[in-house]
């Protein structure tokens, strides 16, 4: 699956969806950010045999919202994306961050 690809499966939550973050206006809650905190592509032999790419979805809710969780968490299991998940609340946005790890390659 290409990052575009990816991009796309987010997309089709209905949330609005950014790299990184959005400029002003940010949208309401639910939204999601997404960054790619590394690329550890597979080489041997002075080439790249696999490009990997390690992505974080960060799911912004102004609420601990399930529905929206389960949304993004359908449309991953779906497409057969494993993901390890973990949240925080964001005290001074007064947003809860529930952070999905996820490896495409």
């Amino acid at each position: 699956m290409t990052l575009l690809e990816f991009v796309q499966l987010l997309r089709s939550t209905g949330f609005p969806v950014a790299y990184s973050h959005f400029e002003d206006p940010t949208p309401d809650p639910p939204f999601i950010c997404y960054t790619i905190p590394g690329q550890p592509h597979f080489t041997a032999d002075n080439r790249v045999y696999h490009k990997i790419s390690d992505i974080d979805i960060e799911l912004y809710t102004a609420y601990k919202d399930f529905e929206a969780e389960k949304k993004l968490e359908d449309v991953l299991d779906a497409n057969n994306i494993p993901y390890y998940p973990y949240e925080t609340y964001i005290e001074g946005e007064k947003l809860y961050q529930k952070i999905y790890e996820v490896r495409l390659i």
